[in-house]
């Protein structure tokens, strides 16, 4: 049993370990704790390095295997709505939670932002439009290499997995690149988060060091308002998606099976240890196999309700801290559902999002350290909503593939 929570929970106690001691000596030592930041700049350039590989495999590998299945496009196809609204409606709800409880309060940062230049809708007086072709494309191949171009990379990512799905039996030993080229980069992220407590750790300090021990004060809010968020989408939200598709019947149902997977995903601290127990969950919901073995695998790399809520929080504590303006409800939510893509479903889930958030925003991509204090803070209860709610869409998109759930309980 020790052993187990170790696992779990080890990495992720270490990491906030490590950050309150930096911060503790931060407040203390003031600026000249800022001798320490270079071991924390050292693990972040390794990070910065990693985050590209770790996307394009990430979004080619996904988008490889959604296109591949094409003979399930019913299901495909509706689960990529049914994913959407319901992110959408995490992702308000977060929103409006936080217009009325920001999470920094009336803080605001003495330092000054440093912009990356591809923040905003308008930038260096380009029009809209031009922004948004400079935001999705590169003119050069070589710039899709860089953590400061990762919506770039993205848009090339799924189009590259598209194609090698589509090139059939010749793009097989691609495919086969993509599964051990993910494999391979999930391990070296795990490999240097091992360091991150002590590297993390000496970058807080610097950053307490110059700005003080108000940040603590915004983390502590932004995880009780995750907590909050968390509790009525769970109970509330969840209900009430089951009660529009069945009634009392289905509630009940719903209720009766979605322990075990809930209490996996606590345990396990990871999405993806959760796929077979949340597979079997929704088949003695009544849910089809076809439908409960294409949604869930899909919706733990491309639907994550509680990353995008985590992502919400992020871009709110962001534009907070710096001062930001002209991201509304839009931009947001918006940013928020796209970070939640390159998110891990393994325990902390690395920097990707952090560092995709900083991008869309134009903040020097170093900010995501700060950023991952969040991710940290909230992996467990995020874990607990990405595997609920991929039940709750699977009852959905079998309900709009023509099944009734609620007939076919066990």
């Amino acid at each position: 049993m020790k052993s187990t929570f170790l696992n779990s929970y080890g990495q992720t106690l270490l990491l906030l370990l490590g950050v309150g001691i930096g911060a503790l000596c931060g407040a203390l030592l003031g600026p000249s704790a800022s001798v320490v930041k270079p071991v924390g700049e050292l693990f972040l350039n390794l990070m910065f390095v990693l985050v590209v590989p770790v996307v394009f495999f990430s979004v080619a590998s996904s988008m490889f295997r959604m296109t591949r299945d094409r003979k399930v496009g019913s299901v495909l196809g509706w689960s990529v709505v049914v994913f959407l609204v319901m992110s959408v409606v995490a992702g308000v709800l977060t929103w409006l939670v936080c217009e009325f409880w920001n999470p920094l309060g009336q803080f605001a940062t003495r330092i000054p932002p440093e912009r990356t230049g591809v923040g905003g809708l308008v930038i260096g007086g380009n029009s809209v439009a031009k922004t948004v072709v400079n935001m999705f494309t590169v003119d050069e191949f070589s710039k899709l290499l860089s953590h400061t171009k990762l919506l770039p990379l993205i848009v090339f990512s799924g189009f590259f997995g598209i194609a090698t799905a589509l090139a059939g039996e010749k793009g097989e030993p691609v495919a086969k690149l993509l599964h051990s080229g993910m494999s391979v980069v999930m391990e070296v992220m795990r490999i240097l988060m091992y360091a991150a407590p002590i590297c993390l750790g000496c970058y807080f300090a610097d950053l307490t060091g110059k700005i003080g021990g108000q940040i603590v004060g915004g983390y502590l809010n932004t995880l009780l308002i995750f907590l909050a968020v968390t509790v009525v989408v769970f109970f509330a939200v969840n209900t009430a998606y089951m009660a529009i598709l069945g009634g009392k019947e289905a509630v009940k149902i719903y209720w009766k099976h979605i322990p075990g997977p809930a209490l996996m995903a606590v345990s396990s601290c990871s999405s993806a240890a959760t796929i077979p127990m949340s597979i079997q969950a929704s088949k003695k919901m009544g849910i089809a196999e076809t439908v409960a073995e294409s949604v869930i695998p899909i919706g733990i790399n491309i639907h994550k309700d509680g990353s995008v809520i985590a992502g919400v929080l992020r871009i709110v504590f962001t534009v907070a801290f710096f001062g930001l303006s002209g991201y509304g409800c839009f931009e947001i939510v918006g940013i928020a559902i796209l970070t939640s893509l390159v998110v891990g479903a393994i325990p902390v889930g690395g920097m990707a999002a952090e560092i995709l958030a900083c991008s869309f925003l134009g903040i020097e991509p170093g900010f995501a350290a700060t950023l991952l204090v969040i991710s940290t803070l909230v992996d467990i209860p995020a874990t607990l909503l990405n595997t609920s709610d991929n039940v709750v869409a699977a009852a959905w998109v079998d309900r709009l593939c023509g099944r009734k759930a609620e007939e076919k309980q066990v």
